[in-house]
């Protein structure tokens, strides 16, 4: 599936990276006679890798064949899509749940190269000409380019689709799109970008990578609308059938005008691609053996290490792969609402922290298969380890007295307990925490400063989260809290996160491999009072909105790392979350029918399916003669 650059794919608790690219206003320097005649592709820091004449990316098969079936379950989501349902094919607004699959029935501007950190290349335009002072962009339109009913697509769609996605997209678009000030159209042949002075680096590739929608379409309805009426598309796919809540199919465009670029050679190869959904994972599992779907990234450790010895596994009808994952990991999390009064001491947060014991949840619910998540920049050389570097101290010197003492020390890692499952030192840590805090006991009863009793509530949606609350929960009684979950419905729970209207609840930074306006989502003091943004622990913090800032500006990629490392000391010194977990592979699963590339680009989402797979006939053959 294809995200928009900088914006967050959030997958079902695990370590889906984003790896989103980013430009460089005074690193990607064409040359003058470039600028002037238009270039192929943009980048952050370096070169690309791909000439202007390339033919095809290096990691996908140009001789894959066309034609079957893949089905699968949701496993990343971004802006208002839900793992569990959709009643809406309008998926770049807040309104309703998002069909999966949608971004397949749109083109972009630009297309990644999953096997560089941040490039893309000519889709609907060819090419870009970048004015001297990388504030204006123009972008000239492929003439064969077309809807889905035959009619041309011009640079006005364009112009239409990212004017009415400022406007009116999703609070994530809107906020990342704050320093684009305008995109015209002179003509139909070009798109006319501009962007405000010391804009973020990476708002032009963001840009290049939202879809375009037909202006003559949205001439006669509303853009912000959640509806079921298919959109008039222009990408490698069309809305097939669907049932609400259930499934939705695309079905493949067999004349589709861009089938021959570059971009898109050996990709798109199936004729159907179908999202099923299910709001229970154990019954979902359950589907996978039926052969309701036909493949499965296992996201729960005890299911892959105690059920995937069905028959169809054992006589290799279902293939079982381990495949690496080499892309930020992001960080998994409970993130503390620090908007409630309960939350808002550090110590108080920092003794919660203290009452999980990842160890013994590892060992016990998780098999010990993964490690535990220090940072939100977690697989990535982002990560602030030991002391601050002094290009990191130079940084943060500014903001000394402002933030905790410990940002200039050894950078918070969350403890290691004894793997008892309740490590009394540490719950003697907490308790003392949360006495120093003014949080003391009262009639047998942890009380707020105020004599209110502490309660705490984790918000879930689904019900196969629960065992790693169990222990975590038994812990927090022992030192004085009423902790307890609180289980609905997709629909009812994106509503109060987006509202954030919840004590505790599970969530996922993905993280890109070059960082910057898509920090502002995360970490901004104005993402946090922003309805709808991944700012779920309210952070507003002006050290660590500088640290944005410096990320943004920064000229090359040793000044970015620092910055961000600088960022990750002051947020994990906030205490703004309890870290969990994270594993840098995808365990996948699938029905025997299917033929992939021998190892996934670097910086692919997942595990580049359904993009980069395709249907095997001679493995489906010899699948038949075995059933």
């Amino acid at each position: 599936m294809k995200k928009p650059f900088g914006t967050a794919s959030l997958s079902r608790r695990h370590v889906l990276g984003l790896g989103a690219g980013l430009l460089s206003a005074t690193q990607f320097r064409p040359a003058i006679a470039d600028v002037e005649a238009g270039v192929h592709g943009i980048s952050v820091f370096g070169d690309l890798k791909y000439p202007a004449d390339f033919q095809h990316f290096d990691y996908v098969n140009t001789a894959a064949p066309k034609g079957g079936l893949f089905s699968l379950i949701p496993s990343a989501r971004a802006f208002n899509q839900s793992f569990f349902t959709f009643n809406s094919l309008n998926a770049y607004i807040l309104k309703g749940e998002g069909a999966q699959g949608m971004d397949m029935t749109f083109v972009t501007l630009m297309a990644r190269a999953l096997d560089e950190p941040d490039a893309m290349y000519g889709f609907a335009a060819k090419s870009v000409q970048i004015s001297p002072d990388k504030l204006v962009y123009r972008f000239t339109m492929r003439p064969e380019a077309r809807f889905h009913d035959g009619s041309r697509l011009t640079a006005h769609d364009a112009a239409f689709s990212l004017t009415a996605l400022k406007e009116k997209g999703h609070p994530l678009i809107v906020v990342q799109l704050r320093d684009m000030l305008k995109a015209e159209a002179p003509d139909d042949a070009t798109l006319v970008v501009t962007f405000a002075e010391k804009r973020a680096r990476d708002v032009p590739l963001f840009v290049a990578s939202l879809p375009i929608f037909s202006k003559t379409y949205y001439a006669t309805r509303p853009f912000d609308e959640s509806t079921l009426d298919t959109p008039l598309g222009s990408g490698p796919y069309k809305v097939g059938k669907f049932e609400v809540n259930r499934y939705i199919e695309y079905d493949r465009v067999r004349d589709w005008w861009a089938a021959d670029l570059p971009v898109n050679h050996g990709s798109y190869n199936f004729d159907t691609v179908r999202y099923e959904f299910y709001r229970d994972r154990d019954v979902a599992f359950e589907g996978f053996t039926g052969k309701n779907y036909l493949f499965r990234e296992e996201f729960t450790a005890r299911i892959w290490a105690t059920r995937y010895d069905f028959a169809a596994v054992k006589d290799g009808r279902v293939r079982l792969e381990t495949l690496p994952d080499e892309t930020p990991s992001g960080g998994q999390g409970w993130f503390f609402n620090t908007r409630r009064e309960q939350f808002k001491d550090p110590r108080v947060r920092e003794a919660i922290i203290n009452a999980f014991d990842f160890e013994w949840t590892n060992k016990t619910v998780m098999y010990g298969a993964y490690k535990r998540t220090v940072s939100p920049f977690q697989n990535s050389d982002m990560v602030a380890v030991g002391l601050p570097s002094p290009e990191e101290l130079k940084l943060l010197e500014p903001f000394r007295g402002q933030v905790p003492d410990d940002v200039f020390g050894e950078p918070y890692v969350p403890p290691v307990s004894d793997g008892s499952g309740q490590d009394r030192a540490l719950l003697r840590k907490a308790v003392q925490l949360l006495n120093d805090a003014g949080y003391i006991v009262k009639d047998s009863k942890r009380r707020l400063p105020n004599g209110e009793v502490f309660k705490v509530e984790f918000l879930l949606d689904e019900p196969t989260f629960q065992p790693h609350h169990a222990t975590f929960i038994k812990n927090l009684g022992q030192i004085g809290i009423d902790a307890g979950i609180r289980l609905i419905d997709a629909v009812q729970y994106r509503a109060r996160v987006e509202a954030f209207d919840f004590d505790i609840t599970v969530e996922r930074l993905s993280m890109s491999a070059t960082p910057g306006d898509s920090l502002r989502p995360y970490f901004s003091s104005q993402a946090a009072a922003t309805k709808g943004s991944y700012n779920l622990a309210g952070v507003a913090s002006p050290a660590i909105d500088a640290l944005i800032e410096r990320a943004i500006a920064a000229e090359t990629r040793a000044d970015l790392t620092s910055a961000c490392r600088a960022l990750d000391r002051v947020f994990r010194a906030g205490r703004y979350w309890v870290p969990q977990w994270y594993r840098a592979a995808h365990p996948i699963a699938y029905w025997d029918l299917f033929s992939h590339p021998a190892k996934p680009p670097k910086y692919a989402q997942g595990v580049g399916a359904p993009e980069n797979w395709w249907y095997d006939a001679a493995k489906a053959a010899k699948f038949e003669q075995t059933k």
